[in-house]
Parts: C-alpha cells; sequence; structure tokens
C-alpha cells in the first residue's frame, strides 16, 4: 500500500491546483467528516453496530482507492479539472483515513477515558512533523543523487523504491501509522522538485503496481469467507445503497457547495469514490 501511495504522489502536481486547490481541501477535510459522521450513523440505524464500531467503520470508509480511481480515468478521460481533483482526492485522503481509522480504533478500542481531545491533537501534529520531516529528508537525497549523477539511470527505479520503503519503516518506528503519509509526502515532493525528471522512474512504479496490486487483492480476497458474507445479509446491501447514493453525493455537494464546479463535475464527483486496497487493508 505504501508502494502504491507512493507512486500516487508522483504523479500530483502542485500545479494542478491553481484551479482545483479549494474543492481538493474541502473534500479531504469537510467531505472527509461528512462522510464519516453519515456512515457511521448509517452503520448504527441499519446494520445495527455498536456505537463504537459503527465509528470506527465510519473512519475507515473515509477513504476512496486510487488503485481503482486512477485507471478509471484514464479510461474515462474526464476534463482536466474535474480529473485532477479526483486524482487528488483519491491520493491524498488515503494517508489521512488511515490514519483517522487508527486513532479511532485506539481510543474506542483500548484507551476509553484515558485519552483527551489534546492527546488526538499531539498525536497528528507528531505525524505531520515526522512525516514532513522523513519526507522531505528522503526527496532531498533522491534529488542530490540524481542532480550529481550518483546513481546510473538503470538504478533510480530500485533506488526510489529502496528510499520509499526505508522513509516508510522509520516513519512507523517513531510514529505509528504515520508512514502512509510519509510516502505519500515524499513522492508529492519529488513530482515538484525542480531539476530532476521522475517519468522513467513513474513508469518503473506504475509496472510495479499493477503486480502488488494484484497480489493484494487476491490475499485480501482470501481473508473472505462465505459465512461472513451471509452475516451481512440484506441490511448490508442497504448499507452499501446508503453508502453510494446518499453518503457520497451529501459529502460531495457540502465539500463543493459555493465553488464554481458545474452541477455536472459535482454529479460526476458524487458517483466516483470506490473503496479499494486501502480500506481493506486498514480494516484488516
Amino acid at each position: 500500500v505504501a508502494i502504491i501511495l507512493f507512486e500516487g504522489g508522483l504523479t500530483l502536481e502542485l500545479k494542478e491546483l491553481k484551479t482545483s486547490g479549494t474543492v481538493v481541501a474541502r473534500l479531504v477535510t469537510v467531505g472527509a467528516l461528512v462522510s464519516w459522521a453519515l456512515t457511521a450513523l448509517v452503520a448504527y440505524f441499519v446494520l445495527g453496530l455498536d456505537v463504537r464500531l459503527a465509528v470506527l467503520l465510519g473512519a475507515i470508509l473515509v477513504v476512496t482507492g486510487p488503485t481503482v480511481v486512477a485507471p478509471l480515468l484514464r479510461h474515462i478521460r474526464p476534463a482536466r479539472r474535474i480529473g485532477s481533483i479526483a486524482k487528488w482526492e483519491g491520493i491524498v485522503i488515503d494517508p489521512i483515513g488511515a490514519l483517522l481509522a487508527v486513532l479511532v480504533f485506539e481510543e474506542f478500542m483500548f484507551s476509553i477515558g484515558e485519552h483527551t481531545f489534546g492527546n488526538a491533537v499531539w498525536l497528528l501534529l507528531k505525524t505531520a512533523l515526522v512525516g514532513g520531516v522523513l519526507g522531505g529528508a528522503a526527496a532531498w537525497l533522491l534529488a542530490q543523487c540524481l542532480r550529481r549523477y550518483w546513481l546510473p539511470d538503470f538504478l533510480h527505479g530500485v533506488a526510489f523504491l529502496t528510499v520509499a520503503l526505508a522513509a516508510f519503516a522509520i516513519s512507523n518506528w517513531l510514529q505509528e501509522e504515520s508512514g502512509l503519509f510519509t510516502v505519500t509526502l515524499l513522492g508529492v515532493i519529488l513530482a515538484n522538485t525542480k531539476g530532476i525528471r521522475v517519468h522513467h522512474v513513474l513508469e518503473f512504479k506504475e509496472h510495479l503496481g499493477v503486480l502488488l496490486i494484484s497480489c493484494l487483492f487476491i490475499v485480501l480476497g482470501s481473508r473472505l469467507e462465505l459465512q461472513d458474507l451471509l452475516k451481512v445479509g440484506p441490511s448490508g446491501m442497504v448499507f452499501l445503497v446508503f453508502l453510494v447514493v446518499l453518503i457520497r453525493p451529501a459529502a460531495v455537494f457540502a465539500s463543493t457547495f459555493g465553488s464554481e464546479l458545474t452541477w455536472r463535475e459535482r454529479v460526476f464527483l458524487a458517483f466516483l469514490a470506490p473503496r479499494g486496497i486501502v480500506a481493506a487493508a486498514v480494516a484488516s
């Protein structure tokens, strides 16, 4: 998952935010909160889950799925503005949602009454600090290697992969579950660093990503058992309908209220939120 998000970060260019930055920021903040709250409510009333489990499920399902969104965008080829919004949201929301799910899980399952709002804020700030420092340092190291020609071209892909995995491991060691944020930020910094070209590395990562995604779907799919699906029953289908036709549109329209997006663009975003590898991996 870290490699997939790193590869996604390499495709994010800051110049795309000139026309869509405000909407992207709202989608990963306001949209995430609306999605979290409504999903938790529906899980509580429709699935009959305990309040803590409902809130946890809502946090997990905040994420979308860059592994599904990116191929869809390549196939559909929407207008540049709406395509960049969907791409940025799909990649940026994943480390945010994963961290949110972990914080909720630890708070509700293990630390009832022990943590305060201040502790949660400190954990978020620590995650941002660790991710920013490590992501920036790793990006600077790789940029120096490319600018000074310390590495031959055929080793660039392997070097980027090695540094990304090292940054992910060190980040998680310093602060639990901060690794996804670190590698995503690392990819974004590299994609926007002047004087270096990452297109050949991105091609290597795309090929590797296809292999990893294929393996991950098999591994995660093998964890599902038929009796688990039967337990969900009709209420699970009702929950899915709410998730698709009510919760996602509500999150999108709340996030894009007052923006320059047309109603067609809003409808497109409202029905583009597949849950993919990240949601399944965080849930496991």
